[in-house]
């Protein structure tokens, strides 16, 4: 979408800014911009009201609806953030194992993470994870059946869901489009959904990598609680109340910097 002109120049870097990290902060951008925290907060709220952005505690974040970012531009948003997350989740991964890995921008950094592993199975039904692993030759890439979405090379649909229920793996390595403070990890798709939750059922064990962004967003179907979940790499700490709930559960938390 074109920025409209009634938007400032300082706006219009404010929105690109959001674009490509998904969320400012107030703060920030006043010492970015060297003016007032009021005046940021001003053109927040016109973004807002434009319909550009979402306010949050502190500054705002892109605005999303029920429906998912596009693919390029989930790419470019944290890039340092997923690195650092990928670089974690890989580390506690070892040789001579073997792996599910779904779709999504951070589970591909993983992917490139893992590039160096060697005698590891990958089981995906993402065609990006598959691509960045054929670099491995000590990786053996298996590629699920399915209905191909063009947008984000994604395998989904019945068929997928059954390929996976073949198999009985030592990770899964699994990515979300959102994090509620219930410990919910929520999705735009149910197709994507239910293989989703296919693939948590196959895994021994199971690492989510989810930058902090995705908790400021909402989606409509839940795929799963965290209390499923083994490990959680992200780059913030999570909120107290969530945290407290993660340690009741037993999921670990693993900040990545």
């Amino acid at each position: 979408m074109g920025i409209p002109l009634a938007l400032s120049f300082r706006q219009t870097e404010i929105l690109e800014l959001a674009r490509s990290e998904g969320r400012v902060v107030v703060d920030d951008l006043a010492q970015r911009f060297e003016v007032t925290l009021q005046t940021i907060r001003r053109d927040l709220t016109e973004l807002a009201d434009a319909g550009h952005l979402d306010r949050v505690h502190g500054g705002a974040i892109l605005r999303t609806g029920v429906t998912n970012l596009g693919y390029e531009q989930r790419g470019r948003m944290n890039e340092a953030a997923k690195a650092a997350i990928a670089r974690a989740c890989a580390a506690a991964i070892p040789n001579n194992c073997s792996i599910i890995m779904n779709l999504g921008t951070t589970t591909e950094a993983v992917a490139r993470a893992l590039l160096q592993h060697s005698n590891i199975t990958v089981v995906t039904n993402n065609m990006n994870v598959a691509n960045i692993l054929t670099a491995n030759p000590g990786c053996e890439i298996m590629v699920a059946g399915g209905a191909l979405r063009r947008s984000d090379g994604g395998l989904v649909g019945e068929l997928t869901t059954q390929f996976f229920e073949q198999f009985k793996v030592d990770f899964a390595v699994i990515g979300t489009s959102a994090l509620d403070r219930d410990g919910d990890l929520l999705d735009y798709d149910l197709a994507e959904v239910r293989v989703s939750k296919a693939i948590i059922r196959q895994a021994r064990r199971v690492f989510l990598v989810c930058d902090a962004s995705k908790l400021n967003r909402s989606a409509p179907a839940r795929l799963a609680s965290m209390a499923e979940l083994d490990t959680l790499f992200t780059d913030a700490a999570l909120p107290a109340d969530l945290a407290a709930k993660c340690d009741g559960w037993g999921t670990r938390v693993q900040v990545c910097a």
